[in-house]
């Protein structure tokens, strides 16, 4: 079966701490080293009160001091909030500390609301706009060559470049840069297929890859059984319907029911967001899984857990595991 990885948002529950969810990432990739995944991968989001991992190099560091073989790296760092120069130190930091182990997704998104990304970007347009060059700068920045403005850490380091995305602008960029493609199919849904389709048939090879290589991302609750698994992705709609209503809380306890919690609109806006989600038994998700890499045709699978519960988001990796190595 092709590779599995984790994608840890380091959420915040409801009735935690930020030092409560650090603390369980670090259980997190430790098990997840453990069942033999490939990556663990953190996500860059700025002031929710559900997320932990803002300072996603500082975090890594953290996870790349508990293990010692799997792969950690963001998915991703949104380049826009950020000089390149400062990305090649952070990572070339963890490239010296962690040597062969580092991944660095790059997305360009904000990653949170207008008002804290003009906080963070300082200029928005000239941010965006300058997103390729941004990405072709920080390649420079950790490659080997003769360098004016140099990297330390950093220089000659070449960490491994994701690009990450939910749209065929990514896609396009990925493609020409010839860099590997990871689409956020598990909160993005609706151009994952011509996404990938522009990605593979505009690839370039290039130092760093030969042919197309690409990752999607499935948001997934694996338990006992189907009703378990149910009852615990009730905390991932309800994180949903907060954002949609722009409320910025903690990531919420399972529900036994989402009836009077949601309106109809936003039941069906969830669904749809959601609709490559993989919840139920071992047994449900294993046939889930194979038709949604059968339908994709992705060379990886990057998995996120949104539980509530600690031993259960573990349980579920396990769980996971096992559904991998039942695969064909």
């Amino acid at each position: 079966m092709i590779p599995f990885s984790i994608l840890d948002l380091a959420p915040v529950a409801e009735g935690s701490s930020v030092s409560d969810s650090l603390a369980v990432s670090r259980r997190m990739v430790v098990a997840a080293e453990e069942h033999k995944y490939e990556r663990f991968w953190l996500a860059e989001h700025h002031g929710m009160a559900g997320v932990a991992s803002s300072a996603t190099s500082v975090v890594l560091s953290h996870l790349g001091a508990a293990t010692s073989k799997i792969r950690i790296g963001s998915g991703g760092v949104m380049l826009p909030n950020h000089s390149p120069l400062v990305i090649a130190e952070q990572f070339g930091t963890l490239a010296e500390l962690y040597p062969g182990r580092i991944d660095l997704g790059l997305g360009r998104a904000p990653g949170t609301d207008m008002q804290t990304a003009r906080a963070l970007r300082r200029n928005m347009d000239a941010s965006v706009d300058s997103y390729p060059d941004d990405v072709l700068e920080l390649q420079r920045l950790l490659g080997g060559g003769d360098q004016g403005v140099m990297a330390v850490p950093g220089h000659n380091t070449h960490v491994p470049i994701w690009m990450l995305g939910s749209s065929l602008y990514s896609a396009q960029v990925a493609a020409e840069f010839g860099l590997p493609y990871s689409f956020a199919s598990h909160f993005a849904p609706d151009q994952l297929i011509q996404a990938l389709t522009v990605y593979r048939r505009n690839f370039k090879a290039s130092e760093q890859l030969a042919k197309p290589h690409t990752m999607a991302g499935v948001m997934a609750v694996v338990a006992e059984t189907d009703e378990e698994a149910k009852y615990l992705f009730t905390s991932a709609q309800q994180q949903f319907v907060n954002l949609r209503r722009s409320r910025n809380l903690p990531f919420a306890r399972p529900v036994d029911s989402m009836d009077g919690i949601w309106s109809p609109s936003e039941k069906h806006m969830v669904e749809h967001m959601l609709q490559y989600a993989v919840v139920g038994s071992k047994e449900s998700v294993a046939f889930q899984l194979e038709s949604f890499v059968a339908m994709t045709k992705v060379d990886e699978l990057i998995i996120s857990m949104p539980i509530h519960d600690p031993e259960a988001r573990l349980r579920s990796l396990r769980l996971m595991s096992e559904v991998r190595d039942s695969l064909r």
